[in-house]
């Protein structure tokens, strides 16, 4: 059988869809898995021992044009199963025209014409914790074990939760060996989301509260380069003052800024390898996850309950101690808070966030 996996979404979605990778695996070991990820995304599964190819989808670029050849060569291809995990029109579209057995979630505006719609919920209750990858294998409930109960998520147990995984090359590992020599921290301090992230100020705290000596790794995408570079100069470390130094200059230095100069794959590789790696609730706490890492998840405006939160073995969630009657404001963020206090980010204490 010919299987393909939709998830368009953002980096941190399509690292909380390879356990369906996973389980469909497991289930069907000499079967086609492709699975089709937006342009961006792709460098994720580079290499993934378990799927078969990934297709990319260029939405930046002439979208509507580039959406049509997406879904011909997904016709093309002539799939016995598609399951979606996108709740957008657009993998909608590629899925209804697929051809194929459909099976998505009831929120796809187009979901109606799928062979199988299911239940996405986002719970709202804090002692009721389904998490993603939850809502995910649900799709696949019928195809694999049952485990999921075909989509009754208030029936999921704990079994259903696999934790995601990500299989950097060892030529991802041989990359950032040098930065293991001594014991070390990851910070990721930027989101796509600015009310995921939390306050600059309170990550130069974070840093002044490791003694000297201590090596952290400021970690993000290219376009975090400046937001990591601030935070370091302002922390006033050794390397901090030219917001941090340089991965082939850090003989020295106990603060060096990586944003930018690392690949998905070899972020993931050095997280595996932290004492504790300090994100939001954003991409990097995902990627964490599917490595074990140990992590601390610092939430602002959006909570744990949502069903996003960390799955490593190690794991903490740190929230404002705080009672706001406006969080949660969303449940992927804004680009400003809407109160204009953002209060949220402001007043969780550092304290609370640093491990020891």
């Amino acid at each position: 059988m010919r299987f393909l996996i939709i998830q368009t979404a953002f980096l941190g979605d399509v690292v909380l869809a390879t356990p369906v990778v996973e389980r469909l695996r497991k289930f069907y070991p000499e079967d086609t898995i492709d699975f089709l990820v937006r342009k961006g995304n792709e460098s994720l599964l580079k290499g993934h021992p378990l799927i078969d190819e990934v297709l990319v989808w260029n939405k930046q670029e002439r979208k509507m044009r580039n959406l049509w050849g997406m879904m011909r060569t997904v016709r093309a291809r002539k799939y016995d199963y598609v399951i979606n995990l996108q709740r957008f029109a657009s993998s909608g579209l590629m899925t209804v025209f697929s051809g194929a057995y459909t099976i998505g979630f009831d929120k796809n505006p187009l979901s109606r014409y799928f062979t199988e719609r299911k239940p996405h919920v986002i719970g709202s209750d804090p002692k009721r914790y389904v998490h993603e990858v939850q809502r995910n294998l649900s799709l696949i409930a019928g195809l694999t074990d049952n485990e999921g109960l075909n989509g009754d998520i208030e029936r999921l147990t704990d079994k259903s939760v696999v934790r995601p995984r990500l299989y950097p090359s060892e030529a991802d590992y041989g990359k950032v060996r040098a930065f293991k020599a001594e014991p070390y921290i990851t910070m990721s301090p930027a989101s796509v989301w600015f009310t995921k992230q939390l306050a600059e100020e309170k990550w130069v705290e974070l840093i002044r509260a490791y003694p000297a000596g201590q090596t952290i790794y400021l970690l993000g995408a290219p376009g975090d380069t400046e937001l990591c570079a601030r935070i370091a100069a302002a922390s006033g470390r050794n390397g901090g003052e030219n917001g941090g130094h340089k991965g082939s200059d850090r003989e020295g230095f106990d603060l060096i800024n990586l944003a930018g100069q690392l690949t998905l794959l070899q972020s993931a590789a050095l997280m595996a390898g932290a004492g504790m790696n300090y994100v939001n609730d954003s991409a990097p706490m995902h990627l964490a996850s599917a490595m074990n890492a140990p992590v601390t998840a610092v939430y602002c405006s959006t909570v744990p309950y949502f069903g996003f939160g960390p799955l490593s073995d190690v794991s903490r969630v740190v929230e404002t101690p705080v009672a706001l009657d406006c969080r949660p404001c969303g449940l992927h963020g804004y680009k400003a808070c809407p109160q204009g206090h953002f209060r949220c980010a402001h007043t969780i204490p550092v304290e609370a966030i640093r491990s020891h």
